[in-house]
């Protein structure tokens, strides 16, 4: 799927993976529709790209609002792509507290909401759009999905978000197999320790104990990373039903 005088909406395009995902595919003489929640910076970001991208305000675990976007994007050009940032971090609660007892259950299904109803929500969705394309190539568009290094590998407190992101890569290829008939590939982006807002707000010492880690290149990952790989997904007509793993070789310890 080539980019240029093509039309994609990313989710989370506001900052961080998104902001420069929508950056790139721009860059590659495409369109973008910025999916963000409404009390983000995401004009401002869209402004910045210039008249090849706009910003819509959306609840990902919303139909309404996301059909509400989806509608936005028409104007803007044909739905080609998705690429599907959004999300939230984990609660980091143990299964058990000192005292013994148990995490609460909304706090998990909170998490649920937004990683994995969420990321179904636009999955289905978007590809009810696409699906309504003319094939280029022999195709009709591709969706990359977000997942997180702590779907093979999650530490101590992530039991939520491990959840959340494993059960995102294992739709993947059950997703590619499943919209073949249509057309349209579904690959999935697990990143490791990336340099984000989120990881933004901790202290010095953990950001750069955390970089340590990695055991090459020794740094953190950058947003450029994710939106590279991300531009690949898209346009290699190729790869299909794959989660690849985006960090450097990282295995995170269990705590």
């Amino acid at each position: 799927m080539k980019l240029t005088d093509n039309t994609f909406l990313v989710t989370g395009g506001a900052s961080g993976l998104g902001a420069a995902t929508a950056a790139a595919i721009v860059r590659e003489g495409g369109r973008v529709v910025i999916a963000d929640l409404p009390t983000s910076n995401g004009a401002d970001t869209a402004k910045e790209l210039g008249d090849a991208a706009v910003f819509v305000g959306v609840d990902i675990a919303d139909e309404e609002s996301f059909v509400a976007a989806l509608d936005s994007v028409e104007s803007h050009g044909e739905l080609r792509g998705v690429v599907h940032c959004a999300g939230r971090g984990g609660d980091r609660l143990r299964i058990l507290d000192k005292s013994g007892e148990p995490a609460p259950l909304q706090s998990f299904r909170d998490v649920l909401e937004v990683n994995l109803i969420g990321t179904y929500n636009v999955l289905r969705l978007a590809s009810s759009r696409i699906a309504r394309n003319e094939p280029i190539d022999g195709e009709r568009g591709a969706l990359v999905l977000t997942a997180s290094a702590a779907a093979f590998d999650g530490q101590i407190g992530q039991t939520s978000y491990t959840a959340s992101k494993a059960a995102v890569h294992g739709i993947t290829l059950v997703a590619a197999r499943d919209l073949a008939s249509v057309g349209i590939r579904v690959n999935t982006i697990a990143p490791g320790v990336f340099d984000t807002p989120m990881l933004a707000r901790l202290r010095d010492d953990i950001r750069e104990s955390l970089a340590a880690g990695v055991p090459f290149p020794k740094r953190l990952g950058r947003p450029e990373d994710y939106a590279g790989m991300a531009v690949t997904l898209l346009t290699n007509s190729y790869v299909n039903g794959e989660t690849v793993r985006l960090d450097g070789a990282i295995r995170l310890a269990p705590r």
